[in-house]
């Protein structure tokens, strides 16, 4: 499996995606989540050429989305010469044969498309270490249905390869390669950690928040470095660590991996080193998209996140960002319908968002034109400083 190359099997390639509305997800969070699986398919290099919803009270247990909805989408896929179907969920092994069985073209489920995007955007050896492992823990149980005899290939993005006779050596070779990158993660682990325990006792801030929100650039422009941003998902894999000095005060600013919803758990175990970074930070800036339409959702993606990786409560700058593209549209008085998010001003959401979190600060800026950026060193210094007084509190003279 060469990692880094894999998406340049997609690049191109003419996608159809497919949703679904179920008992738990409405059919404004269904458009969104697709919309959502676009972009992660325009990253990946597919272009996408139709969106299907399908109503679902509980998934097929054959073919998820059901034989009749499956055929429909087979004469798209055949009349428009497509290569290409991605699913918006994890689909079973038998699920995905079924499926490619009838469809006869390459089938992605969400973890495959996000697994793969990830092994092409790794750049160290790190990251493309911590990317295989979760692939090949992805690959295990989907053997049968990624190797066949004959020497078939078929599978996802990068997840194809020369078949073998005997599935169960596949199964031992697969499973003693992740044994020995489970041994070589666990030896940069250990590493990492005492790399983060020589970098002294200064205050550890960390920027958290959904993908594509915007922290590299405010990573930028707080450390005055050049760390790499991109309009793209998952532009940063890389944890990235800065010293930061705002005004005499100095502290460690680290740039982590955007969250995402449905994050396949192969990533969150093979990340772990680094979303240590998060556990041992004393400060969260959790960085918020206010120009997406969902960016409450995208909020609240990420505290669960946080929550699973991390039962510590950290002190939380919340910013939202992008107030520059963030667009007001009035409500009207005769419009009966319940206001949305882009019907409120900004100062009617600030307001809000202070009452809401109480007990976290609130800023909101564009770090693209630096709108407000005083306000928000301001805030990070406060914070920062209250921290170290607590740690330290005969060593003022920084003061």
């Amino acid at each position: 499996m060469e990692i880094g190359k894999l998406s340049e099997e997609i690049i191109g390639e003419k996608a159809v995606l497919i949703g679904v509305i179920d008992q738990d997800t409405s059919e404004e969070e269904a458009k969104d989540h697709i919309e959502e699986l676009a972009f992660l398919a325009e990253t990946a290099g597919a272009v996408t050429k139709k969106k299907f919803l399908q109503k679902l009270r509980v998934p097929d247990p054959k073919t998820f989305i059901g034989s009749g909805k499956l055929e429909e989408i087979k004469e798209y896929v055949v009349a428009n010469d497509i290569d290409l179907v991605i699913f918006d969920d994890d689909l079973s092994p038998s699920q995905l044969r079924n499926i490619e069985r009838v469809l006869e073209v390459k089938i992605l489920d969400r973890s495959n498309l996000i697994l793969d995007i990830f092994a092409s955007r790794a750049q160290t050896a790190h990251a493309r270490t911590q990317v295989e492992l979760a692939q090949y823990q992805y690959l295990l149980p989907r053997l049968t249905r990624m190797w066949t005899h004959l020497e078939r290939q078929q599978g996802g993005i990068g997840m194809r390869g020369p078949g073998e006779r005997q599935i169960e050596t596949d199964r031992r070779i697969i499973k003693d390669k992740i044994a020995l990158l489970k041994k070589k993660l666990s030896e940069i682990d250990k590493q990492k950690a005492v790399q983060r325990s020589n970098r002294g006792q200064l205050v550890r801030v960390a920027l958290v928040g959904y993908t594509n929100v915007g922290k590299s650039t405010i990573m930028n422009a707080l450390s005055k470095s050049d760390v790499f941003a991109e309009d793209k998902l998952f532009a940063t894999l890389d944890t990235t660590v800065r010293k930061v000095v705002i005004d005499n005060l100095p502290f460690l600013l680290t740039d982590t991996v955007g969250f995402i919803r449905k994050l396949p758990h192969q990533l969150i175990e093979s990340f772990k080193s680094t979303l240590d970074e998060v556990r041992e930070s004393d400060l969260l800036i959790h960085v918020v998209d206010i120009s997406h339409p969902n960016f409450e959702d995208h909020f609240n993606v990420v505290n669960k996140t946080l929550a699973e990786i991390d039962k510590e409560e950290k002190p939380t700058i919340v910013v939202f960002n992008k107030i520059d593209a963030y667009r007001y549209v009035p409500h009207e008085e005769s419009d009966l319908t319940p206001k949305t998010q882009e019907n409120y001003t900004l100062e009617e959401l600030k307001k809000q968002w202070m009452a809401k979190l109480n007990n976290q600060k609130v800023v909101f800026i564009s770090a693209k034109d630096k709108t407000n950026f005083e306000e928000l060193k301001a805030v990070v210094y406060e914070e920062v400083k209250s921290i170290f007084e607590v740690r330290y509190p005969y060593n003022n003279f920084l003061y």
